[in-house]
């Protein structure tokens, strides 16, 4: 169960940060509406969120997700693989620390984005990406298992409609994984019970299980009703403005 999240407003110059696709420029209004909502779930899950300010030196600094990992053992705080982000991180670590006595955090030439990280119960999957490389992925596997976790990687580099290897993969716990159809046939989630996205819906594969209701973008149909076919409680989001910046529903919080 969670009980506390991290979110931090998006600033004025959230339309300035990094991207990859071409959705259009994000209307801010909106961006600010749809965060608040987002932060209004979480509060609905249960969580006490500690909303931190706009960071207007980082303009994607409201995807606090990239700078940390946080489980019921330790947090880890993470090394950006984009330099522009690199001071997100110093930002982040005074609001961990009333949590987490302790910091350990991946150091060059490791870079990792949290993005890349997907927690599956006492197992860690990490993703290999444009963002995260080996020797993060090397650092932060020795830092996990010093609080009893496993991890293994998985290689998204040529998985090109992808940035992070959470874009296309979540667990939302009762040994269940969602997983973009381009991904479903990896051996590593041989195990776990599959819900497969197909190709059209995508993006509906970043979800969040956040205590009894799992976190979904608004507009997927298909999606939907298989969630809510194998008994779980779907609660959608409009992630309009977020999709044009690479953001997913995880990207905008730390959960624990």
């Amino acid at each position: 169960m969670f009980r506390n999240a991290i979110v931090r407003l998006p600033g004025a110059n959230f339309a300035d940060g990094l991207t990859t696709v071409d959705f259009g420029v994000p209307d801010f209004s909106v961006v600010l509406a749809q965060h608040a909502n987002y932060c209004e779930a979480l509060l609905e899950c249960g969580l006490s969120v500690t909303t931190l300010e706009a960071d207007l030196r980082h303009p994607d600094s409201t995807f606090v997700e990239d700078t940390a990992i946080v489980t019921p053992h330790g947090a880890i705080l993470m090394r950006p693989g984009a330099a522009s982000r690199a001071g997100e991180v110093d930002a982040i670590r005074p609001a961990l620390e009333r949590f987490y006595p302790s910091l350990p955090a991946i150091e060059a030439p490791g870079t990792v984005d949290g993005g890349d990280i997907c927690e599956a119960g006492r197992h860690f999957f990490i993703g290999i990406s444009h963002r995260t490389n080996e020797e993060g992925a090397h650092q932060l596997g020795m830092h996990l298992a010093a609080i009893g976790y496993t991890s293994s990687t998985i290689d998204v580099r040529s998985t090109t409609s992808i940035l992070h290897l959470k874009s296309g993969i979540a667990f939302i716990e009762d040994n269940t994984l969602v997983v973009m159809e381009e991904m479903a046939g990896n051996p590593r989630f041989a195990g776990f019970d599959l819900i497969r996205v197909t190709p059209e819906e995508s993006y509906a594969a970043n979800c969040v299980r956040v205590n009894e209701r799992v976190l979904i973008a608004e507009g997927y149909p298909r999606f939907t009703a298989e969630l809510t076919a194998r008994g779980f409680l779907p609660l959608a989001l409009n992630m309009s403005e977020f999709r044009k910046m690479d953001g997913g529903l995880s990207c905008l919080s730390l959960r624990f």
